[in-house]
């Protein structure tokens, strides 16, 4: 049941991607890149079973990220990639601020979401600070590697290559990191090391499934069917 909502979330993920750059072009993709941040920090606390293995949810939107600042670097250069990162970096900080502020507010005698927030939100700053740090670093590779690749093998018979070589090993610092930072001494060793391999494995999955979906937001952009806004 997990791998097909996994399957069917990461089809709706790149839906939602494509959708919002169809409608709203480069302002679209920097719109994009603060939901897949913060939701993919909530959904991060949540461990599931997929195939046999425990991981935890959010790969699918937190991976999307890396399709969006690819689409960025592609047509619209670096600088454009590096904006949306530094979104990202901020979105992740007000929210941490703004939700662990709202868990000091004394709850009313009727509230019933309190203790339910403060299961997400209390564990949110480690993970924030987590994946700030991972966020930056894998990110900033991912641009800078995108460039690297690109000046390279400048063609767009080559896109598949720049994609998944900045992709894949930006992929893999992220992963490193984030679940150094976020996780230690919270799982034990065993629980860690698979939440790793998992995780970098989802995330290896839907960087290989984003390569159609770059070569199609190109095409969109060179028949001008993009609207810019």
């Amino acid at each position: 049941m997990n791998e097909l909502l996994w399957l069917a979330m990461l089809a709706v993920n790149f839906g939602f991607i494509l959708i919002i750059y169809r409608l709203f072009g480069k302002t679209g993709l920097y719109a994009w890149v603060p939901i897949a941040a913060i939701v993919a920090n909530i959904q991060v606390v949540k461990l599931v079973a997929l195939v046999g293995m425990t991981a935890t949810l959010g790969n699918i939107v937190y991976a999307s990220s890396f399709l969006v600042t690819d689409i960025l670097s592609e047509i619209y250069g670096k600088n454009a990639a590096k904006k949306a990162v530094h979104i990202g970096l901020f979105s992740l900080v007000a929210m941490t601020v703004l939700m662990n502020m709202a868990l000091y507010f004394v709850p009313a005698p009727d509230d019933f979401a309190q203790e339910s927030l403060k299961n997400i939100f209390a564990f949110m700053p480690r993970v924030a600070g987590a994946s700030l740090f991972a966020y930056f670093i894998s990110q900033s590779h991912d641009v800078w590697a995108y460039d690297f690749w690109k000046k390279r093998f400048p063609s767009t018979k080559f896109l598949w290559l720049r994609n998944n070589a900045s992709t894949m090993v930006s992929q893999l610092i992220d992963s490193s990191v984030f679940t150094l930072l976020a996780f230690w001494g919270v799982f034990p060793a065993t629980a860690l090391i698979e939440i790793f391999w998992t995780t970098y494995l989802l995330k290896w999955v839907v960087g290989a499934a984003d390569t159609p979906f770059i070569y199609l937001a190109k095409h969109w952009f060179t028949q001008h069917k993009i609207k810019e806004n």
